[in-house]
This record gives structure tokens, sequence and C-alpha cells, in this order.
């Protein structure tokens, strides 16, 4: 049995419970610590493939995720006087199962509330590091000591930041920025969406929760980054109304429809390229240290996988951080590097002004090769009871 360690992680969205719950099985005590008052709900949907699929049924959470899948059908490509010209294939949206974004989250905590201790409305403030620990202060809570810290606080971390540096040095922006909020069903879509396309803009809109509500989003390119406060919702929906001023199909709805939206997401697309992911002690999970982009559509694959690997790399080790971070990144930086290039690849291809069918046709045909990345080999070991 592996010696109890206590491990902090920032991050309560997907790769931070998952670690989490493989960390309790291979007994270690892990806390986690999120800046949000409580799970947060709303965004878009997330897809899974690959190895991600075995990892959630170890997990023992594959049947639930299958039940919340959106079963989202082939969608409608609108022009600016709202006529259908086009279908965009699910194939080139869709992995192999697709639920909405909260709701991974929620399942991975109601997986792991009883055995891991959780702390919403916090965020870490300082690490410091000696050979047997860390000291961490907290901006609320009372200071504490851990064997290791873990990273998976997304894109705009704070641990990566205060082990490795400020975020100008790893993040790249891939010249996109998507606001996605939630709306009613106006549309009255059944399974199935409807998208806009402009020259460097993109609106579309997918029914969700079993057709009784929607999620819109606007996409639109800005190749020399925005500068704008990551905490002022008010004023990043002010940015993109700007931008989308104008616009026919049913852009004026949805501007009017993200005005009042209380749950609401704006950031660009980007990636985190670093040259290592641990510091000492300190160690970064999904994409706070190797962020794909969601013009990839891997991350939450990623997240989940890298979880696992990380968690049995340390049970594999004994408890010694210096081999179990070395083995973790070894395994993890061929997966990452091949979904960073799809994360390019995809922002590159992003804007089609008005794609025709063929090419549309041709996108789908594409979309399971493209999707089938050479699956990352797990370890056959088995998490310990």
């Amino acid at each position: 049995m592996t010696p109890t360690k206590t491990v902090l992680i920032s991050g309560a969205s997907v790769a931070g419970p998952a670690l989490a719950y493989w960390l309790h099985r291979h007994g270690f005590a892990p806390t986690l610590v999120e800046r949000a008052p409580q799970l947060r709900d709303g965004g878009y949907a997330v897809d899974f493939r690959g190895e991600a699929l075995d990892v959630l049924d170890r997990m023992g959470l594959l049947d639930e995720i299958r039940a919340l899948d959106t079963g989202m059908g082939d969608a409608a490509m609108m022009d600016a006087d709202g006529r259908q010209y086009a279908t965009l294939p699910a194939a080139v949206f869709a992995g192999d199962l697709e639920v909405l974004k909260g709701d991974l989250p929620r399942l991975l905590h109601e997986a792991t509330r009883a055995d891991v201790e959780y702390v919403f409305g916090d965020s870490i403030a300082t690490l410091e590091q000696d050979a047997d620990g860390v000291s961490v202060t907290f901006e609320h809570g009372a200071p504490r000591r851990f064997d290791l810290v873990v990273g998976a606080d997304g894109l705009h971390s704070t641990i990566r930041a205060l082990a490795f540096g400020p975020e100008e040095r790893f993040v790249r922006h891939l010249g996109i920025y998507t606001a996605i909020f939630n709306l009613d069903n106006h549309l009255g879509l059944r399974s199935t969406g409807q998208l806009y396309a402009a020259p460097g803009k993109a609106a579309n809109v997918f029914s969700a929760r079993a057709d009784t509500e929607a999620r819109a989003a606007f996409h639109f390119a800005a190749p020399q980054g925005l500068d704008y406060d990551r905490r002022d919702r008010a004023q990043q929906k002010r940015i993109a109304a700007g931008r989308f001023a104008g616009e026919g199909w049913e852009v004026p709805r949805l501007l009017a429809e993200m005005d009042a939206a209380a749950e609401f997401f704006f950031d660009a697309n980007a990636q985190v390229e670093m040259e290592t992911w641990a510091a000492g002690r300190v160690v970064l999970l999904g994409d706070a240290g190797a962020c794909a982009g969601p013009t990839s559509g891997r991350g939450t694959s990623q997240a989940l996988i890298g979880a696992y690997v990380l968690a049995g790399e340390l049970a594999q080790a004994g408890g010694d951080h210096r081999a179990a971070f070395a083995a973790y990144e070894d395994r993890m930086r061929p997966y990452v590097a091949e979904h960073q290039a799809l994360g390019r690849e995809g922002a590159e291809r992003f804007f089609l002004p008005a794609p025709t069918q063929e090419v549309l046709d041709m996108l789908a045909a594409g979309a399971p090769e493209h999707a089938r990345t050479e699956p990352i080999r797990l370890r056959d070991y088995e998490p310990s009871s």
C-alpha cells in the first residue's frame, strides 16, 4: 500500500476531481481547492474519445455519462436571411460521446465528495517548497502544509504562475475568441443546432437538456489578441456584441439573450506550451500545463487520461514525486503534442465564410480518421482497493 501523502489540487472542473478520485484509490489524501463558491454550470458540450472512455469505465461513470449523452444530430448551416443552405454532419463536431460541460464536474464531484476534502470559495495565494513538503497560504483560509501540489486550474492557472512564472511565457493565442451562454430553446431545436458564418466570425445555437434549453456561442477572429479584464463579464459581453453588430440570421436575438444571460463564458482559444510540467513538488495537469485549445476537441479526454496516468505513476513510484512526475511527462508528452497539432490545425481551418455542402461532406468523411489519434497506452496496473 502506498504511504498516505497529502496532495493539494487546485481546480474542480475535470482534471482535478478525476485526479482526486484516483489518488484516493491509491491511498493518498487529496484536498481540492476551487476559487468558485460552488460547482460551475453552463458552458458548451464536451466530448470523449478513445481511452478516455476506458478511464470513465474504470471509474464506474461510463453508464451515467452515456445516460447524459446529448445525442446531437446533424446541424443546419444558415444564411443571413435564415435559410438553410447546407448541413453540418455531427461527425465534424462530436466525439464518441458528448455531454454538457457542467454535467461531468457534477458527476466527478458526486463520485469523490465522500472521500475527498473540497474547499470552495478559496484560492492559493503563495507556495513555499522545501525538502519535505510545500507550505501553502490561501486567500481566505488558514495556511496549511502538503506533500505535493497539483495545478489543475486551467488555461489561466494560478499554480503555474506561482511555480513557473507569468502566463505570457507559456500561453500561445490561436487567434480566436469565444463567448458561450445559456438561453431558452426559442428555435424549437430537437437534438440539433443551427450555425451562421461570416468572414472571421461564426455564431451557433444547439439544443440542450432533452431540448428544454439551449446553448449559444459567438466565435470571432482576433489574431493580435484583445486587452480586457478576465473577470469583467459586462466588458466581455460588450466586446462580443461589438463584433457581431449588424449581422443577420438570429444574431440580434442572440445578442439580447447574451446580454441577459447569467451563465456566461468568454475566453481566448489558446494553447499552453511548457518544457516541463513539474517544479520540485509542484506539477501541472490538464489545461494548466498542456492546453491543446478548444479547436482540438481533445481537452476533456486529455484531462481524464492525464489524471489517471499521474495518479498511477505516483502509486507505481511509491509516492516518489521525482520519479512519478518524470514518468507522467514521458507517457503524456507524445499524446499532448498530437493534440496540440490538431488544435492549431483546427484554428487555421475554423472560419469558412460560406462552406459549401461539398466541403462539409469532405470534413465529415475525414472526421473519423482525424479523430482517431494514436491512443495512449495506459499501464496494465489496476487501482488499489
